[in-house]
């Protein structure tokens, strides 16, 4: 366990590794919508899209594992409908229920934009060793399940 009084150069240490996850977490945000704005997209619209092509897309669980609504999933998906990326009917084995799928031109859009996201992962991540990789993995698994305790002891 930490100590209760953290000396002057670990505690900038630890604020220094805040700052860089900060900055990280940022380029990764700016990255997508980049991506995203070249095919004409939202991150919200492509987050939508790739998960309509699942082809197990469920608006309601999409919102809720998102923490949007309901109204802003239907929204998106009215818009995506609207640039000739999604059609929807109703389930044939279910008529209750709304299918969502990509058309032609959606399919061609999800090509782009996988095809766009290979090559920033390969130009940012694929000349690292595996051994830089497995230690990023570790550090990132140990804080992700530090931060996850700090939330459900907080919550």
């Amino acid at each position: 366990m930490a100590s209760s009084q953290p000396t002057a150069p670990k505690l900038e240490q630890v604020h220094a590794a805040i700052a860089h996850l900060q900055r990280l977490t940022e380029l990764f945000r700016r990255r997508r919508e980049q991506l995203a704005a070249s095919a004409g997209l939202t991150e919200h619209q492509w987050g939508v899209l790739e998960e309509i092509s699942t082809e197990h897309f469920m608006p309601s669980l999409f919102a809720k594992q998102r923490d949007s609504s309901a109204a802003a999933v239907s929204k998106t998906i009215r818009q995506l409908v609207d640039k000739g990326f999604v059609s929807v009917s109703l389930d044939p084995s279910d008529a209750r229920q709304r299918r969502y799928d990509l058309t032609a031109e959606g399919r061609k859009v999800m090509t782009l934009l996988r095809r766009s996201r290979k090559q920033a992962i390969d130009r940012v991540w694929m000349d690292l060793s595996p051994t830089q990789l497995r230690a990023f993995n570790g550090f990132a698994a140990q804080l992700t399940d530090r931060l996850e305790t700090l939330l459900d002891r907080d919550s």
